[in-house]
């Protein structure tokens, strides 16, 4: 595998895990403490991080809404 295509996998992957953390916020209220990030520097890069997490998350329900696949209960 190519450099390009391992840093493509790895960015997905990335997103996934954002994804998930963006559901579990969804559904617990659970989020990850971000001001133990001391440097912030860092932490307005992982703010960014979960941020991408909730826009594909939304995008993710606006689609799967719109589908006939799917219906709401």
């Amino acid at each position: 595998m190519t450099i390009v295509g391992k840093a493509l996998h790895f960015s997905i992957d990335l997103a996934l895990v954002s994804v998930c953390l963006a559901g579990v916020k969804r559904n617990t209220g659970l989020t990850p403490k971000l001001d133990s990030i001391e440097d912030n520097h860092m932490r307005g890069w992982a703010q960014k991080y979960l941020n991408v997490g909730e826009s594909c998350y939304d995008y993710a329900v606006v689609s799967l809404g719109a589908s006939q696949y799917f219906v709401r209960k």
